[in-house]
């Protein structure tokens, strides 16, 4: 087990005791059931259900939430391939031949991240990947370095999605450039944490917390109708929370340098790129969004976290339903103002 894994795994424990300490403290006659998984995304997932259901509905409940996170670990995987299935691993390695068949579902994710991209003014980009896989042998080396800028600056000139025919109609992928790639690790987790909590709610299930790697999707509120408590985590100590706030029916998901990172002679660098510099992002500590589409928050976390904050406030503001919050290096926190009423 790596060291980032390990981490992983005691900071969701950490959250985890968060959510369930602040729902047992009001509904300690409800029977409370959790379910971890280790498979997905690198991370750790688990399902966590306040709801009073019986062992046999949550086990059912948590079963098909299993199911459908390991069809999207397998079809975003651009690691490994699996046998039965084109995923995101065999249209970067088929970049600039035949088109590939792929599932609809990986073409709607594909759809999606574009959206996102043109929504963030570029800065979530899975197209990104030839920088972003520089940076990946560069963090996981024995001893880590830092890409020179000229091997950037060639990487970025595969960057975009002018490189990628999507048919939609013959359902299929084709990179056009043989240096592009697509790496959908700042949205692949929130898009879906979205759709577990989406199948959930078309099955009439409410009183759930979906936390994929940190990135929390509320279902409902808590038996007795109050609102979930959950925690940001501080990062100058991560096993500390520097806000606590009171959500219902949403997701919480942050972006942030302290729990992914590499050091380089005494410098430590985050794992979030900013596609303008194309080095690590340094403007803040973290960024959390709250708002109820999981893999919405997912994509403006990352992008607001390579954003100034007067640019990152000015996307906010123009959506609805959505708000931010902003931890500085020096731990100074600022928040959108509609998000005041319900930090604790």
């Amino acid at each position: 087990m790596s060291l980032r894994f390990r981490r992983a795994v005691i900071l969701a424990v950490l959250l985890f005791l968060t959510f369930l300490i602040a729902s047992c403290s009001k509904t300690k006659e409800i029977a409370v059931h959790s379910e971890v998984f280790y498979s997905y995304f690198d991370t750790v997932s688990e399902i966590s259900s306040y709801a009073g259901d019986s062992d046999a509905v949550f086990h059912e409940n948590a079963a098909a939430v299993s199911e459908l996170l390991d069809h999207w670990h397998r079809m975003l995987d651009i690691y490994h391939e699996y046998e039965g299935i084109n995923n995101l691993c065999t249209v970067n390695k088929c970049a600039g031949g035949e088109a590939v068949k792929v599932d609809r579902d990986l073409i709607d994710f594909i759809l999606y991240a574009k959206d996102m991209c043109v929504l963030t003014y570029g800065e979530m980009d899975i197209s990104l990947g030839a920088v972003l896989r520089l940076w990946h042998d560069a963090r996981g080396a024995d001893v880590p370095y830092l890409p020179s800028m000229e091997e950037l600056e060639e990487a970025s000139r595969h960057v975009g999605f002018d490189n990628l025919e999507i048919d939609v109609s013959a359902c299929t992928l084709r990179l056009t450039d043989s240096s592009a790639s697509l790496d959908p690790g700042a949205l692949g987790k929130g898009y879906a944490a979205e759709k577990a909590a989406q199948m959930l709610i078309s099955q009439n299930v409410t009183g759930y917390v979906i936390n994929l790697g940190g990135n929390i999707r509320c279902i409902g509120t808590k038996a007795d109708g109050s609102p979930w408590i959950t925690g940001i985590r501080d990062p100058g100590n991560p096993e500390k929370l520097a806000v606590t706030l009171k959500i219902s029916d949403c997701s919480c998901v942050t972006s942030g340098g302290y729990e992914r990172y590499f050091t380089v002679d005494g410098t430590r660098y985050p794992h979030i790129i900013d596609k303008d510099t194309l080095m690590p992002a340094t403007g803040f500590a973290s960024v959390s969004v709250i708002c109820k589409d999981s893999a919405l928050a997912d994509a403006l976390a990352t992008a607001l976290f390579c954003m100034s904050y007067e640019d990152g406030l000015a996307l906010v503001s123009s959506l609805d339903n959505v708000q931010a919050l902003w931890i500085s290096d020096d731990g100074s926190l600022r928040y959108t103002k509609e998000l005041a009423p319900v930090i604790l």
